[in-house]
């Protein structure tokens, strides 16, 4: 039990259409976000959660927790301007020696693949999931040209969660906002200290709900998990 999840659910989530927090989408039978800390929920080395959301949803996402009976969301808070901000929001409240930092909006990661991530993280320090991408990529220069393509089995699709010593990831949050520096992946912070990264295999169905798109693809997921839905 020396394990701390900060799920960050604070994002606008613009790309959606939707007109608010796309955490409360609905998905099957509850919202998106209740199915993301129920995974978390069911993991008996899973400490205590700590949830990252916008000002105006505290009190909802309070009222979820209640719903749902989610015990082990010791914390809401308010996230910042950027994800970068928000995670070192809910970092300040994890009270674990490791910590896991999970998108809100990724509700279809398994408590298989969390136990191979934390394994890792225990054994190298540092470890991400991900997957290997399927597509030819090609880095494109600003006029739309190709400048070249690399080698496809040296990429990989980067998810979450990630997971790190919690002191650390402190740390390269506090060196990264003292610099100015700002990213979107916290492992990218852990190179920066230079952390080496293990990259543990996902799975493909562990994706990140941006677009209406994605919401039916969800939906195909979810009838595959569960038929009776």
């Amino acid at each position: 039990m020396d394990v701390g999840v900060v799920v960050v659910a604070a994002g606008q989530g613009k790309r959606m259409g939707r007109g608010y927090n796309k955490q409360f989408i609905p998905l099957g039978d509850r919202p998106l976000l209740v199915h993301t800390l129920q995974v978390f929920e069911r993991m008996a080395n899973i400490a205590h959660v700590v949830l990252v959301t916008g000002e105006e949803d505290l009190a909802r996402c309070q009222a979820l927790c209640r719903a749902y009976n989610l015990t082990k969301v010791s914390d809401i808070v308010a996230g910042g301007e950027t994800r970068q901000e928000s995670t070192r929001c809910g970092l300040a409240r994890i009270r674990a020696e490791w910590v896991l930092v999970h998108d809100g909006a990724r509700p279809f990661v398994t408590e298989v693949v969390v136990a191979d991530l934390i394994a890792s993280m225990r054994t190298y320090g540092a470890a991400v999931l991900a997957v290997p991408v399927k597509d030819t990529i090609k880095k494109v220069n600003a006029e739309g040209f190709v400048e070249s393509t690399p080698p496809r089995e040296q990429l990989w699709a980067v998810q979450t969660p990630q997971a790190f010593c919690t002191a650390e990831l402190q740390r390269a949050h506090e060196q990264a906002a003292a610099l100015g520096i700002d990213v979107t992946d916290d492992a990218m912070l852990m190179e920066r200290m230079g952390r080496d990264v293990y990259v543990v295999r996902g799975d493909y169905d562990n994706i990140k709900l941006t677009t209406p798109e994605d919401v039916y693809i969800a939906e195909t997921i979810l009838h595959k998990r569960r038929p009776e839905e």
